[in-house]
């Protein structure tokens, strides 16, 4: 059989109910995992290691980093087919853009996890752990880059978020759709990930910072980060791409440090595209030097910059990164 690594980091899927708190807690190691789902050693040799007992929330960009030299590391051996991560949910996709980031592997690689813990009758990561491994021994999902599978889709790291708070199928690529589908052992592809990059860096900038634009938002939160040392910021928009005449002040006295500011919409789909002209609107903010991002939401914006803060990209790079 072809061997499949699973790496467990902790998450939902890996958490039972603590009797004193009466709360999910993570519990069970990767072994403890395996030993629940009958017949999952038939399908592959699989190899387990056990990174932690993280939940999502408590990952950090440190943790994740550690995680891409120990996805490199193993992706590299010839014995090895392919690689699945189970993750905590509430961080997964950030983790997963990460990876598929700075990974250059036509492996495949598959991040996937639970919205049920396993104390739930309707459990849900048995079917999300047995779909992963169907999709890694998939020869058409080589060279896809970093995949997500919950819930019997299967979507690209790049394009998909967690849109429910507490439902199943909770990762969509709402921009794109998914990339396809699996279940009972098939896999019905429809498209590519519409595209594919590679940050090499070994470091990643934390001090960044991502702000939400409301109605009526003044220039302080701005004024503060540009104050505090910040390296750069994520805005996430109204729309397109435009802000309240004070938020826009705020981020021209970003602008006036040269700190890059990369702007997202707050908006669950959709690009940021200077198409307005009043003040704040989208071509204020580009005649001010703001970096739009594209299709990239918020989180994963931050990811991206602080690859390429960390490898101390000057400002016009960062932007060929983010718009070409």
């Amino acid at each position: 059989m072809k061997k499949v690594v699973i790496i467990f980091t902790g998450g939902t899927i890996s958490m039972r109910i603590d009797e004193k708190t009466g709360g999910a807690v993570p519990y069970l190691s990767g072994k403890e995992i395996i030993n629940l789902i009958p017949g999952i050693n038939q399908l592959a040799d699989i190899e387990i290691y056990d990174f932690g007992k993280y939940p999502g929330p408590h990952m950090t960009l440190e943790l994740m980093m550690n995680l891409k030299n120990i996805v490199n590391s193993i992706i590299t051996r010839e014995d090895v087919e392919g690689i699945i991560i189970t993750h905590g949910t509430d961080t997964l996709e950030e983790t997963a853009y990460l990876l598929d980031l700075t990974t250059n592997s036509t492996k495949p690689i598959v991040v996937t996890g639970a919205m049920r813990n396993a104390s739930e009758p309707n459990w849900d990561g048995e079917r999300n752990l047995v779909d992963s491994i169907d999709v890694v021994l998939n020869e058409n999902c080589h060279n896809l880059g970093v995949l997500v599978c919950l819930n019997s889709e299967i979507n690209a790291a790049s394009e998909v978020t967690k849109i429910f708070s507490d439902e199943v199928d909770t990762f969509k690529s709402l921009d794109f759709g998914a990339l396809g589908f699996v279940g009972g052992g098939k896999i019905v592809l429809n498209r590519i990930p519409r595209r594919r990059e590679y940050i090499s860096s070994d470091r990643i900038e934390g001090n960044i910072d991502l702000i939400l634009v409301h109605a009526d938002m003044s220039e302080k939160f701005f004024k503060f980060s540009a104050d505090s040392g910040i390296k750069g910021v994520v805005v996430e928009a109204l729309g397109v791409g435009n802000v309240p005449p004070k938020a826009f002040d705020g981020i021209k006295y970003i602008r006036e440090k040269n700190i890059p500011v990369v702007l997202t919409s707050r908006c669950p789909a959709g690009e940021t595209m200077d198409i307005y002209g009043y003040y704040g609107a989208g071509k204020w903010l580009k005649e001010i030097g703001v970096i739009f991002s594209d299709h990239l939401n918020g989180q994963k914006a931050k990811i991206k910059l602080g690859l390429l803060s960390g490898l101390e990209k000057r400002e016009e790079e960062i932007k060929k990164w983010f718009e070409e």
